[in-house]
């Protein structure tokens, strides 16, 4: 189903930074904001969404009640709670949507078993349409379903959809990929700094630098592999370094901070 024809009524539970993102994307793809309602706690930011978006804010049981598709776009530790208020008030066969880390699809259906249940795994740069989203389908799950959240996800960056069993590694991966990338940026800027260039002289070095190699990644068709040793000489500078991150077993590293956060995931759920 095209998001532009869809007569669907859509509401969003949630608009921080991820909600007002994905409510832009929605919008951005052709979804009409006139057949879009949300519910946010806090009163200045509701107005907010309003006045840029042209939504409107509801109450949240009478969200409920309207909607034939719901983002749940809460914080983990929220959701059983948002849930259980909210369990008698949903249209039947209403397609949830959850944005929840960690939260399965089986703990979304026992509360709510009318309920259709997509759950997603997104990442921040979501709010510069350059996102990675993983969904996984729960049962009963059609088609038209499928293609309508595919549709206003890929019109924010990337979407694939994986196995639920497969969901925590995804977070591991792309959920918490962008910190990891923020991380290195970090230590690359103190780095350069401590070897004598300007902190504005170093960050704008190492972002456009970082930048750069990630589109040469994107559009050449060639492995991260290929490309490393393109530009690795025998010897030279590059291989220094990468000789120090060997030493230092670079890959080990990442390894097992992807792995704790694949477990702290697992804990969540």
């Amino acid at each position: 189903m095209s998001l532009a024809k869809s007569n669907q009524v859509v509401g969003i539970i949630g608009v921080g930074v991820m909600g007002e993102a994905l409510l832009s994307g929605l919008i951005g793809a052709g979804f009409p904001s006139a057949q879009i309602i949300f519910y946010e706690k806090r009163e200045e930011r509701a107005a907010e969404i309003t006045s840029k978006y042209g939504v409107v804010k509801s109450a949240l049981n009478e969200l409920c009640k309207k909607c034939d598709v719901i983002l749940l776009v809460t914080k983990p530790q929220d959701l059983g709670s948002l849930l259980d208020e909210t369990a008698s008030t949903y249209k039947k066969d209403v397609l949830l949507i959850s944005f929840a880390a960690g939260k399965k699809i089986e703990f979304i259906m026992s509360k709510v078993p009318s309920a259709k249940v997509i759950r997603v795994m997104p990442n921040t740069p979501i709010l510069v349409g350059k996102g990675m989203s993983a969904l996984s389908l729960g049962s009963g799950i059609d088609e038209a379903s499928k293609s309508f959240v595919l549709e206003f996800l890929n019109s924010v960056g990337k979407a694939i959809v994986v196995d639920e069993s497969l969901q925590d590694a995804v977070t591991a991966t792309s959920g918490s990929g962008p910190a990891y990338f923020f991380a290195f940026v970090e230590a690359m800027v103190k780095s350069a700094v401590e070897l004598g260039l300007s902190e504005e002289v170093a960050t704008q070095l190492t972002v456009q630098t970082l930048a750069g190699a990630a589109e040469l990644l994107q559009t050449s068709g060639k492995s991260a592999t290929t490309l490393r040793e393109n530009v690795t000489s025998p010897n030279g500078t590059t291989f220094a370094a990468l000789q120090s991150f060997a030493a230092s077993d670079l890959e080990q590293i990442v390894a097992k901070a992807m792995k704790a956060a694949r477990d702290r995931s697992i804990e969540l759920s």
